[in-house]
């Protein structure tokens, strides 16, 4: 159903932004010493003629979202490249329609025909991931809601409800057979969102496989910037209660001993609650299981406080539709990099994943959706940081705070690139450095997704591409 209020994208910038960590960041079988922020600008206007431009913004993490053996710049490159490509695609698109209703037809249509022939021009070369492309997609999906807020002059998230979205949940979802939810018809996003969210979310810390732990760890080559180093000064001077583990998942023996004394040293300090992070390394059910078991009979203390385990086994479910049941009734099992969309959460719980780990970096109308399908089927919430700095920071935790979570929001970029997001924090102080455990949403602004971004003094790089 159209509306007056519906917008079309009629001009678009990309912007890449360097950013350089501080310390290795070590998951998986990945160390990430750098990585190139997309920041676009996509200008739209409504029926009207009305116009209004907003922002988005995401790291282009090909580590996280493509890995592999290649060589990561020319991985990086190739994410730049389809992101250039992007820029003058949503320009070309030319529909019309809410952000929800534009962004799952760009995903559903345009995106797997880009990528395609993403692929076809790099013959010879391993083929870019759909991962990979919904990160790349996702800071023009951004933009595209933080445009229509500002058109608005309204919250992103005050904008999914009847008044705003022409089209009802369903005709973009379909319900599980047995599901309390029959049918999504006559639904918006708007019921399954947090009627009152919060403006203080529990901070959870990432510790990374090369994280030192005690002086012992040492190398002496440590920065001396201000910035804790160990996790105890980490923990106590941000007050943090919250601890996400990363796992090798293929090294049991380091993988326990890590998650003992990453546990011991936690709760000596304070903190609640742990995660546990395989990064798709795990190679089946049972190994996890084993994980899950030594640590209940070796240290119960830190098995008693493990949340949830996230992602053991490789995202590619069709691939790999193993059947995790055994895992889930130990812990609860969150998908992340297997949860593209709602139609692999679909099949996640079919197999027995217990929760869903909800990114922004793949499209906030993905998130949206998910979120809604997730929560009509009772399966519970997180919200993972992809090391989001600057601007993506503030869609990411609003995110958590409107959609629901089981406890609070990952937030990580204060660890390993802090001084990268230091005009914003001028304006979002509390929201780029953890106090008592918590971020805090309370500055963000009343308009798109609050970013304040004429108070925020960045100087861009000249524009990486321009279309419209």
């Amino acid at each position: 159903m159209s509306r007056s209020s519906d917008v079309r994208a009629v001009a678009v910038e990309l912007y890449l932004l360097p950013v350089t960590t501080r310390v290795p960041l070590k998951f998986g079988t990945s160390v990430v010493q750098q990585v190139s922020v997309a920041r676009v600008k996509v200008c739209v206007e409504d029926r009207r003629g009305n116009p209004a431009e907003g922002w988005g913004e995401t790291p282009l993490s090909v580590a996280w979202g493509w890995p592999s053996d290649c060589d990561y710049g020319e991985r990086q490159a190739r994410v730049e490249s389809l992101a250039r490509v992007l820029t003058k695609a949503w320009v070309d698109f030319g529909e019309y329609g809410h952000p929800l209703e534009l962004g799952q037809a760009f995903l559903r249509h345009e995106l797997p025909r880009l990528l395609r022939e993403h692929n076809h021009a790099h013959p010879g070369a391993e083929g870019m991931p759909w991962l990979a492309a919904l990160i790349t997609s996702s800071a023009f999906d951004l933009a595209l809601h933080d445009a229509f807020g500002q058109l608005h002059q309204k919250p992103v998230y005050a904008l999914y409800g009847e008044d705003w979205l022409g089209s009802d949940l369903g005709n973009f979802l379909e319900p599980a057979s047995g599901c309390a939810v029959a049918s999504f018809h006559g639904l918006r996003p708007d019921v399954f969102l947090v009627p009152q969210p919060a403006q203080h979310l529990p901070a959870w810390h990432l510790v990374g496989g090369l994280d030192p732990l005690s002086p012992a760890d040492l190398s002496g080559d440590e920065p001396r910037d201000g910035y804790p180093v160990l996790l105890a000064d980490w923990i106590a001077r941000d007050g943090l209660k919250c601890l996400k583990i990363k796992l090798r998942g293929n090294d049991p023996e380091w993988d326990h001993a890590r998650m003992v004394e990453v546990g011991r040293l936690g709760l000596a300090c304070g903190v609640e609650w742990f995660s546990a992070d395989f990064n798709c390394t795990a190679p089946d059910a049972a190994a996890v299981n084993d994980a899950l078991d030594r640590l209940l009979r070796e240290a119960p203390d830190v098995f008693a406080r493990l949340l949830y385990v996230e992602q053991p086994f490789p995202y590619d479910l069709h691939a790999n539709a193993w059947d995790v049941r055994s895992v889930s009734a130990r812990k609860p099992l969150f998908m992340d990099e297997s949860a593209h969309d709602w139609e692999m959460i679909r099949m996640g719980r079919d197999l027995g994943w217990s929760g869903v780990a909800l990114k922004t970096c793949k499209t906030q109308t993905g998130a949206i959706l998910s979120a809604c399908w997730a929560k009509a089927h009772g399966m519970p919430l997180m919200v993972q940081d992809l090391t989001n700095p600057m601007l993506s920071m503030m869609p990411h935790v609003q995110l958590a705070a409107q959609v629901g979570t089981i406890m609070g929001v990952e937030t990580n970029a204060p660890q390993f690139y802090p001084e990268a997001s230091k005009p914003e924090a001028e304006i979002h102080p509390r929201l780029y450095r953890r106090e008592n455990g918590v971020v805090s949403l309370e500055t963000l602004g009343p308009i798109g997704f609050g970013y304040r971004l004429g108070e925020i003094c960045r100087e861009l790089p000249p524009p990486a591409a321009i279309a419209g």
